[in-house]
């Protein structure tokens, strides 16, 4: 079952109006934490207090709820999924983005910088990202407007995209220039991300400080959070990097996660990238986000970048060539009243969950 036990993913939802809460998936339905545990944490609108607890108290409720519910003592409270309401899981204190994916950042620096190399010097050496906004982080089936913006001239976004990414909730925090530990001490779990993005806007303004209007109107969030210990199984090594990182950039441990996403427009596939072939691994951008002392927030997002294989690029921009090569059905950007839903699972068929958002038309000022 891509929801049995050996998942679990958290998620906050309510029921009927009431005050959200946190419970865990477990099939179609909700578990409701605070009865079934006893443990008023789980009366929380958001998962942060719990996440605040620490990895120990993590692995300890994750084993305390598997075992009740293997012996059905969880039974009356299970809530059908159709009955509940799912909200924001997290609240996202700092979002920071990668750029992580090597063909990914080569696709776009051939398109963008056709006499140059496609990679900058410093891509191999470091994982290269830039500070989101936190506040315009949505749960996913939020609708998304499409934004307006300067082009050079104003208007609403002619050239609206998607990122298929993979994003990492922190959980236990850290203070100013205090290194942070080991990824899992820190790492709560994982959600899928669709790091939605005007590209006309973000052509005309990033040089020479990077993104910024054009990606900070909506960042999507699936639901469920997939903590750590249920992807063990998907846990790999790691792309081979060239050169070798610098000390504080060394794998420790395998973190590279074996996931195939699956990228769907109007319910058609049109992608289906693979995490496993990233060049930098997730406890390499933490290393990264907190080697000049920044601290980790419990709430702290970060995700991946677009996830692009060499024939599965994770983004219209490079399905469609930046519009030189349009899909089947014609179009090459997003077009008012799109749909997207991006899923991703492990090679045992654990389920990630889904992110998905519809395209509003622009409100023109």
């Amino acid at each position: 079952m891509s929801f049995g036990l050996d998942n679990l993913p958290y998620g906050v939802f309510s029921v009927d109006g009431g005050p959200p809460r946190v419970g865990v998936r477990l099939g179609d339905h909700v578990v409701d934490l605070a009865p079934l545990l006893g443990d008023d944490v789980f009366r929380e609108p958001t998962l942060n207090p719990f996440m605040a607890r620490g990895r120990g108290a993590w692995r300890a409720t994750r084993g305390r709820v598997q075992d009740l519910l293997a012996d059905d003592r969880g039974a009356e409270h299970l809530i059908p999924l159709d009955r509940v309401r799912l909200h924001l899981p997290v609240d996202v204190a700092d979002y920071v983005d990668f750029y992580a994916s090597l063909e990914h950042a080569s696709n776009l620096g051939r398109m963008f910088r056709p006499d140059e190399e496609p990679l900058k010097p410093n891509w191999r050496h470091l994982p290269v990202g830039y500070h989101g906004r936190a506040g315009t982080v949505v749960v996913s089936g939020t609708d998304i407007r499409r934004p307006c913006g300067q082009r050079p001239s104003f208007g609403p976004s002619a050239k609206l995209d998607i990122e298929a990414e993979v994003g990492f909730v922190v959980g236990a925090g850290t203070g100013l220039c205090q290194p942070a530990g080991a990824f899992d001490e820190h790492v709560f779990g994982v959600v899928l991300v669709n790091d939605w993005s005007a590209r006309d806007i973000q052509a005309w303004e990033y040089v020479p400080l990077g993104p910024f209007l054009g990606k900070s109107f909506a960042t999507s969030v699936s639901a469920w959070v997939t903590p750590l210990d249920a992807l063990d199984h998907a846990r790999v090594e790691g792309r081979a990097q060239d050169p070798t990182p610098l000390d504080y950039l060394r794998r420790n441990a395998e973190w590279g996660l074996d996931l195939a996403l699956e990228v769907r427009l109007n319910g058609e596939v049109v992608s289906t990238p693979a995490y496993r072939d990233m060049y930098w691994t997730p406890d390499q951008m933490l290393a990264h986000m907190t080697v000049n002392g920044a601290s980790l927030r419990t709430g702290d997002l970060y995700a991946s970048g677009t996830v692009s294989g060499e024939d599965s690029p994770g983004s219209l921009i490079e399905l469609t060539w930046n519009g030189a090569r349009p899909l089947k059905s014609g179009q090459s950007f997003l077009e008012d009243g799109d749909t997207v839903t991006i899923t991703a699972t492990t090679p045992s068929g654990l389920s990630l969950g889904e992110v998905t958002g519809r395209i509003l038309p622009a409100t023109v000022r």
